[in-house]
C-alpha cells in the first residue's frame, strides 16, 4: 500500500470530501472524489482485512490502522518488521510470505509478481490461533530481486476450521471414525513411496470380521454397527503410533505397518487377531461374541503398486478364511497363482468380447426317452468363441464368469438366443441352464416375462443346479414358481452332487431330477454309485418326479437304469452337443418349421 503524498494531503483530500470544503476556482477542472482513509480504515476492519506495505531492503512493514485488531497484537508497533510479523507465525503454519516472496522464479515485468497464501498465526494476546488468506503483489528492484511488497491480509479461520472439517469427513468413515477407503488407499500409496525410497518394507492388513450376516440376523443392524464401531476400538488400541487404521468396507478393516517385514506382519496379525476375540463386545443388548480373520502382505516386496497391495492381501485373507475363523495368512507368490490370475485376465476378455460382439453360441444336446430313444427335449450348452472361431473351454469360462460375476450377462444373452431358437422351430423343446445369481436377479426375470409372453414357456425347461437351489431354498422356491406359471417345467440339474434332502426338493415344487453324470459314469463298476442312483430313482418315483440320467455311456449302462425306472438318457450314447447357428430375431421367419 502506497500513500505517494503523505498526510497533509490525505488531509486536505478529507477535508474536500467533507463538509468543509471550499468551492471550486472558476474554468478549474472537477476532481474526481475519492473514498476517506478513515472510512476505508473502517470498511476494512469491518471485513476483517488490514492492508500493508513492506520494504524488504529496510525490513519495514507498515500497516493499515486496523491491523493491530485484525492480528490479535497490542500495537502496530509489534508487528513493524518483517521479522517481528514472521514470529507471530504457527511454527505448523504451511507457508509463509517471506519464502514465498523470495522463492519465487516469476520475473517482475515492472507490474509486479502477484502472490497468494494462507497461513496461521498464533498472537500472544490472542486466545486461539488466527489463519489469514495473503494476498498482494511483489515489485522488484533494478537488480531484479524483490524489494517491496504490498498487500491485503483477511481473516479466514471460520472458513478455513469450516474447510477442515469438510476435509476430514470426507476422508473418514461416518461410522467409525477412522480413514475411508479412500484415505486409506492414498496412506497406503504414500507407505509404498516411504518405503521404496528409503529402502524398507511397509505392512498392509485385511482384517475382516467373521459372518457379520449372523449378527445382522440375530441382533439387529444397528448393533451389528455397535460391532463394527467396536472392532474398530479393539484395533486401534493395539496400534503403534506409526500405523495407520481405515474401514476397506462393510466388514473389512485395512491397516497400514511402517517399517514391517514378514516375521513382524505376522506378530501383528496375531496381536490385532486377540484382540478382538478375547473379550466380547460391549453393546446396547449386552455383550456379543465376534472374531476376525485376517491377511496381509510386505511391500513393496510383493507389490508395488496399491491395486497390487490390496488384491493380494485379499488373497491372502480368503486363504485364511479357508483355515478357519481367527486365522492369519500372509501372501506368498506363486508360479501357479500367478498363471492363474493371467489366464482369468484372459478368460475375463474373451467374456466380455464375445458378449459385446455376439460370439455367444448354443450347442444342443438331446435328451432321449429311455425306452423309445425318441428325443424328449433338448439342452442348451453354452459356447463362447475366439475372435478367429477358436471354441473356448466351457467349463473354464462358466468358472471365470461365476467368479466375477460375469454369469449374469451369459444368462442374458443365452436367455435370447433360446427364446429365438423356440420361435425358429415351433416342434423343438428346450431345457435352459440359470446360474445361482440369476436365481436372484429381478431383471432377468422381467427379461424372462417377456420372451415368455407369446407362450413359448410350454416348450420351456429351466434348469437349476442342485448347489444354487440349496443357497437358498426359500428364494428358489420363489423363483421356481415364478417360472412355472409361465408354462414351464422346472429340472433340478446334478442331482446328488449338493446332497438335497428329498424334503427341500418337494418344497421346491419341480418337474424333473437330473441325476448327476459323475455318479452314472461308473455304474457298471462302482457298487457306492448303483446303490445312490438307484435309491435317488426310487425316491424320484415315489415323488412324481421324472428322472435324468446324464453321462450314460454303454448299453450296459442303459439297460441297468431302464430297469430301474429312469425316465430319460442324456450322454455319449445318445447324442453329444451340435453348435447352433447364432439365429437373430430377422433370420426366424426364414428358418421357421425347419427341425
Amino acid at each position: 500500500m502506497e500513500i505517494p503524498n503523505g498526510p497533509a494531503a490525505a488531509n486536505a483530500a478529507t477535508m474536500k470530501n467533507r463538509g468543509g470544503k471550499s468551492a471550486p476556482e472558476p474554468g478549474a477542472a472537477r476532481r474526481p472524489a475519492s473514498l476517506d482513509p478513515i472510512d476505508a480504515a473502517a470498511i476494512l476492519a469491518a471485513a476483517g482485512e488490514a492492508a500493508y506495505v513492506w520494504d524488504l531492503a529496510t525490513d519495514e512493514l507498515i500497516w493499515s490502522p486496523n491491523a493491530a485488531e485484525v492480528i490479535g497484537v497490542a500495537t502496530l508497533a509489534t508487528i513493524g518488521s518483517g521479522r517481528a510479523y514472521a514470529a507471530l507465525l504457527d511454527p505448523e503454519s504451511p507457508a509463509n510470505r517471506y519464502d514465498t516472496i523470495i522463492g519465487s522464479s516469476v520475473r517482475d515485468d515492472g507490474n509486479g509478481v502477484a502472490y497468494e497464501l494462507c497461513y496461521c498465526l498464533c498472537a500472544r494476546n490472542a486466545e486461539e490461533v488466527r489463519w489469514v488468506e495473503d494476498t498482494g503483489r511483489w515489485f522488484a528492484g533494478p537488480d531484479g530481486r524483490p524489494i517491496r511488497a504490498a498487500g491485503i491480509l483477511r481473516l479466514v479461520t471460520e472458513r478455513h476450521l469450516r474447510e477442515q472439517r469438510l476435509a476430514q469427513l470426507s476422508a473418514t468413515d461416518s461410522l467409525t471414525g477412522e480413514m475411508n477407503r479412500t484415505r486409506l488407499c492414498q496412506t497406503i500409496e504414500e507407505a509404498l513411496d516411504q518405503a521404496t525410497r528409503y529402502r524398507t518394507t511397509s505392512g498392509f492388513l485385511l482384517v475382516g470380521i467373521d459372518d457379520l450376516g449372523r449378527v445382522n440376523r440375530s441382533y439387529g443392524y444397528d448393533i451389528a454397527d455397535q460391532a463394527i464401531a467396536g472392532v474398530a476400538q479393539r484395533l486401534r488400541s493395539r496400534m503403534r503410533t506409526s500405523d495407520a487404521l481405515g474401514r476397506f468396507s462393510d466388514n473389512k478393516f485395512g491397516l497400514v505397518l511402517n517399517e514391517c517385514n514378514t516375521d513382524d506382519l505376522a506378530v501383528a496379525a496375531a496381536r490385532f487377531v486377540n484382540a478382538v476375540r478375547e473379550v466380547p463386545l460391549e453393546t446396547s443388548v449386552g455383550p456379543i461374541a465376534v472374531s476376525v480373520t485376517a491377511g496381509g502382505i510386505v511391500a513393496p516386496r510383493h507389490a508395488r503398486t496399491v491395486a497390487e497391495v490390496m488384491g493380494h492381501a485379499q488373497e491372502a485373507l480368503d486363504l485364511a478364511k479357508e483355515a478357519g475363523r481367527g486365522s492369519f495368512r500372509a501372501y506368498l507368490p506363486s508360479v501357479e497363482s500367478e498363471a492363474r490370475r493371467r489366464e482369468n485376465l484372459r478368460l475375463t476378455d474373451v467374456i466380455v468380447s464375445a458378449l459385446n460382439e455376439r460370439r455367444v453360441k448354443l450347442a444342443l444336446q438331446s435328451v432321449v426317452n429311455a425306452k423309445t430313444r425318441q428325443v424328449a427335449f433338448r439342452e442348451c450348452l453354452v459356447r463362447l468363441c475366439e475372435a478367429d472361431g477358436r471354441e473356448v473351454d466351457a467349463l473354464a469360462i462358466l468358472s471365470v464368469a461365476e467368479k466375477l460375476d460375469l454369469v449374469r450377462l451369459i444368462d442374458h444373452r443365452v436367455l435370447e438366443l433360446v427364446a429365438t431358437e423356440l420361435r425358429a422351430k415351433p416342434e423343438f423343446v428346450l431345457s435352459l441352464n440359470v446360474s445361482a445369481s440369476t436365481v436372484h436377479d429381478p431383471v432377468w426375470m422381467a427379461a424372462f416375462a417377456a420372451e415368455m409372453r407369446n407362450g413359448l414357456g410350454s416348450r420351456l425347461i429351466v434348469e437349476i443346479t442342485e448347489s444354487a437351489a440349496i443357497r437358498d431354498v426359500e428364494a428358489t422356491r420363489g423363483f421356481v414358481a415364478r417360472v412355472k406359471n409361465f408354462g414351464c417345467r422346472v429340472a433340478i440339474d446334478d442331482f446328488g452332487a449338493g446332497f438335497t434332502s428329498f424334503r427341500n426338493l418337494r418344497r421346491l415344487g419341480v418337474d424333473i431330477v437330473k441325476i448327476d453324470g459323475s455318479f452314472v459314469a461308473n455304474l457298471e463298476h462302482a457298487p457306492d454309485d448303483r446303490v445312490f442312483v438307484r435309491a435317488l430313482l426310487e425316491l424320484a418315483r415315489e415323488l412324481g418326479l421324472e428322472t435324468v440320467a446324464e453321462w450314460v455311456q454303454s448299453e450296459k449302462a442303459a439297460a441297468t437304469l431302464i430297469g430301474w425306472g429312469c425316465d430319460y438318457f442324456q450322454g455319449a450314447l445318445v447324442g453329444l452337443a451340435e453348435m447352433q447357428p447364432d439365429l437373430e430375431p430377422g433370420a426366424i421367419e426364414e428358418r421357421a418349421g425347419v427341425s
